[in-house]
């Protein structure tokens, strides 16, 4: 039998406070109407003090966890993707790690900006069937709240803070991930990077991006790594029961499923509720789609995401 790494279980978390259109239009010089027409974008959640990429990563991780019934105990592997870590070392994922009670596990952060769970999935996934473990926490948690230049309309409504979990354990039968697909493409840094680094300016910087041109590979990346994932499991688009894409903007989530000749109601959208919560993105929608049910067990499910640098990435699993 072929060993596979099966999705046990899946969690996510939020911080408390939640910020609708209507409030952020009186901190900057925008509007719901503005932001809705443009983004699909109604709310998003900012973590207060004492709420960290960390406590966010570990909050889903237990929620993960709880819903695949198994004990921290067993986890031999935490791969958490972020961008915007608690400290610059050590990896947050180690601070999950020590929270979770887990007294030793192998424990690191991938950085890959918004494609990081792709990358994280991918990482664990391989780790698991080459033997290294056999239950993998991945997690995706941000805080890119604290990297937004409030000042910035174009930028500062499109992101959220949050975090999503997953469970993976090795699993022998036809369930799992079937296949995985991931790229970058670093000369376009200058079209999506934070202005800040402890190796060029010595401060953590903020976000800076231009939009449209992002808009424009997102649309072409996003479809031709679809593709690509779906032949790598010998699958085509009909065979997919759902998508679950990267939730930065709801023009990009309609554009992409409009390439690949996708129905709509195939596509999980949150990105209303969440914003852009870069690699929480997409296991938070994940999670949202199992717990309300439209996700089940044998399900086709393809994920997908592109981020900074550029990266993109996607995977295809049968739930």
């Amino acid at each position: 039998m072929t060993v596979r790494s099966v999705i046990a279980g899946v969690g996510s978390a939020l911080p408390k406070r939640r910020v609708d259109n209507e409030e952020l239009a009186k901190q900057v010089d925008t509007s719901d109407q503005w932001i809705v027409e443009r983004t699909g974008i109604r709310s998003r959640y900012i973590a207060a003090e004492g709420e960290t990429t960390a406590s966010l990563a570990t909050d889903a991780a237990r929620a993960a966890l709880a819903d695949a019934g198994i004990e921290a105990s067993q986890v031999d592997l935490i791969v958490l993707a972020t961008a915007t870590p608690d400290q610059t070392f050590p990896s947050s994922a180690t601070k999950v790690q020590a929270a979770l009670g887990i007294d030793d596990c192998v424990a690191f952060d991938v950085h890959a900006v918004c494609t990081g769970f792709l990358y994280a999935l991918s990482v664990a996934d391989a780790m698991i069937r080459a033997g290294s473990g056999r239950t993998a926490l991945v997690i995706g948690a941000e805080t890119f709240s604290r990297i937004l230049d409030w000042e910035d309309r174009a930028t500062c409504v499109l992101f959220g803070d949050g975090a999503g979990a997953l469970v993976l354990r090795a699993e022998d039968g036809d369930r799992g991930i079937l296949a995985t697909r991931l790229h970058a493409d670093g000369r376009h840094n200058d079209l999506l990077f934070v202005d800040g680094g402890p190796s060029t300016t010595g401060t953590v910087g903020k976000l800076r991006m231009k939009g449209r041109e992002v808009f424009r590979h997102a649309v072409v990346n996003l479809a031709d790594v679809l593709r690509e994932v779906l032949s790598a499991a010998e699958l085509e688009s009909d065979d997919v029961d759902w998508v679950v894409p990267h939730q930065a903007n709801a023009r990009i989530l309609e554009a992409t499923a409009k390439k690949l000749k996708l129905p709509s109601a195939k596509v999980v959208v949150t990105v209303d509720r969440h914003a852009n919560t870069s690699a929480a993105s997409v296991p938070l929608a994940l999670d949202a789609a199992v717990k309300d049910g439209r996700i089940k067990r044998g399900d086709i499910v393809v994920l997908e995401a592109m981020g900074g640098g550029f990266t993109w990435g996607a995977a295809v699993l049968r739930y």
